[in-house]
């Protein structure tokens, strides 16, 4: 079976310097797993590169594909791989209501389009998927008002419409509060709960929930190491990853580090 991302040998140039260097990589699909790093690490570009914003230098050989395609049609792939990212939260917030963000997904653009024609069963889908995440009072909200943790998660939900197998989300709890982190957390692991896959990209331990099992460390645009979280989530490699020395605990199948 192939895998569902798959990154061969990839290498990134910004203005001649290399952010990502022959960087190789594969996830299944319904797979749960994190890809954890410093800042500037690479991280980002890993996510653009698999979203297509991006492109490594040409190889024979192409170095992105997704469940085993080189080329791929964007609304076939919206039913197998979802990305919620930071990027995508600054364009999508705009002053529509909630519904009309989340049934934008159904169309792969920024917002509604003006001459949409939206059919029952996505209002139906919409609605559900709402529903799912909490946002059912939320509908006639317009989107450019929501709190950053509202917002993330109506891209989740908008990308959530599709059923896809596998959903990658980019620093998803970056500028929420202590309360949003929690009821975001909780929709994390509710959907791990309903068998969707999960790939994760964060700077933080805290952020990596239980129901992950892997964890892909990247450092200087290169993979650093890439195994079981109980294996790679410790003090030694935690430190050696980031540079300063740092204390590891774990509890619950959470897991926090400290300086020291």
């Amino acid at each position: 079976m192939s895998a569902a991302i798959e990154l061969e040998e990839a290498t990134v140039l910004r203005r001649g310097r290399a952010v990502l260097s022959s960087f190789s990589l594969a996830l299944e699909a319904g797979e749960r797993a994190c890809i954890l790093g410093p800042n500037g690490s690479g991280k980002s570009t890993i996510v653009k590169l698999i979203s297509g914003e991006l492109s490594a230098l040409y190889r024979e050989r192409a170095a992105v594909r997704l469940f085993g395609e080189e080329r791929w049609d964007l609304f076939a792939l919206r039913s197998r791989l979802g990305i919620v990212s930071d990027e995508l939260q600054r364009v999508q917030s705009r002053d529509e209501s909630v519904l009309d963000t989340i049934l934008s997904g159904f169309f792969g653009g920024v917002g509604l389009p003006l001459r949409a024609r939206t059919e029952a069963w996505m209002e139906i889908k919409a609605r559900e998927t709402a529903a799912l995440l909490g946002l059912e009072k939320l509908l006639e909200a317009r989107a450019d008002e929501l709190s950053s943790g509202e917002m993330r998660r109506t891209l989740v939900a908008r990308a959530l419409v599709h059923d896809p197998e596998t959903l990658l989300l980019d620093e998803p709890y970056a500028s929420l509060d202590i309360a949003a982190r929690r009821i975001f957390g909780d929709c994390v692991s509710g959907l791990a709960a309903r068998g969707h896959g999960l790939i994760l990209v964060t700077h933080d331990l805290s952020e990596i929930p239980p129901e992950i099992g892997r964890v892909v460390l990247v450092k200087q645009g290169r993979l650093f190491a890439d195994g079981p979280k109980s294996e790679l989530l410790r003090s030694a490699p935690i430190s050696e990853l980031f540079g300063v020395r740092v204390e590891v605990e774990e509890t619950g199948g959470r897991y926090r580090c400290f300086t020291i």
